[in-house]
């Protein structure tokens, strides 16, 4: 019986440290949707993450307010899904190449900043949100811990999939922005604003992706520090592949990611004898292995990653 309470309590702690350490992919994740439904990638997901984190806490540092700091990274990623439009929409850079540049800017701007506000410490703690109780939703045997016992930003998480999928599939403006990332040249000529729905959904997908950020800094961790995002948006990427651009499939993959890490730190305690590092690489080695099982079996929007150069009429 003891050792049955032991399997069941691990279990039910395994699974919610998977669902805590799968929100910053999957927030990016669904942001990634929403910019490539439009036919743009969006590869500065992992700035995004980073600028989002950044922008938290320092407005919940400022403020002794989480809500702040959550509007603060708000409008980092709207400013940095903004740049990603400025790049490959008006300048039409090859979308790859500006989303590294921006990736590289987020993260020699955020260490920069850092300092600028916390100093040199990288230790200063900053208000968050705190674990919900939900009663005895909450006591419920392995699924309470697992599913019931979360910061709030999780359950948005939860209400922002549902929306953004009903937006995609159930409205208008997800069926314009659906045309646009599959053939812009003929959603122009049916009278869709290309240009102005690829911004939009990139200013939304940087935003999502902030999220993110958010959620590392108001949830978890409660610092910032250089480099945290640590390829979470490389990995949403990822997700957004392995999810087929579907917000219940990348939830899903990010799911799996955050099992995959949840389970290398468990591991590293369990075989201390074995280097931490080769535990760490398990998330992306799981992650190059799906991506190499998903080869032809999903289908990107025909148009993501084209540069898209309007007629002149």
């Amino acid at each position: 019986m003891t050792d049955l309470a032991f399997d069941a309590a691990f279990f039910a702690a395994l699974l919610a440290a998977s669902v805590r350490l799968a929100m910053p992919i999957a927030f990016a994740a669904l942001g990634g949707v929403v910019a490539e439904r439009s036919g743009v990638y969006n590869i500065a997901l992992e700035g995004l993450i980073l600028s989002g984190a950044l922008a938290a806490a320092a407005g919940a540092h400022a403020t002794s307010s989480p809500l702040i700091g959550l509007a603060a990274g708000l409008g980092a990623g709207a400013v940095g899904g903004l740049l990603v439009a400025l790049l490959t929409v008006t300048f039409r850079v090859n979308q790859l190449v500006a989303g590294i540049a921006v990736n590289i800017l987020c993260a020699g701007l955020t260490a920069f900043l850092a300092r600028a506000v916390f100093g040199l410490t990288t230790s200063t703690q900053v208000p968050g949100f705190p674990t919900l109780d939900l009663g005895p939703l909450s006591d419920l045997p392995i699924l309470g811990p697992a599913l019931f016992a979360h910061d709030a930003l999780t359950y948005v998480f939860v209400a922002l999939c549902l929306l953004v999928a009903a937006l995609l599939f159930l409205t208008p403006w997800g069926l314009a922005l659906r045309a646009t990332g599959e053939n812009p040249r003929a959603a122009d000529s049916a009278g869709l604003p290309v240009m102005r729905i690829r911004y939009l959904a990139l200013m939304l997908s940087g935003m999502l992706a902030a999220l993110g950020g958010c959620h590392l800094v108001l949830a978890q961790v409660h610092i910032f520090s250089d480099g945290m995002s640590a390829g979470k948006g490389f990995l949403a990427l990822a997700a957004i592949i392995l999810g087929r651009w579907h917000p219940a499939g990348v939830a899903l993959a990010a799911l799996f990611f955050g099992l995959c890490d949840a389970l290398q730190f468990r591991l590293q305690f369990a075989i201390p004898g074995v280097p931490y590092q080769i535990f760490q690489i398990l998330p992306y080695l799981v992650s190059i292995a799906a991506l190499a099982w998903t080869v032809g079996r999903s289908r990107q929007p025909a148009a993501a990653g084209l540069i898209y150069v309007r007629e002149q009429r």
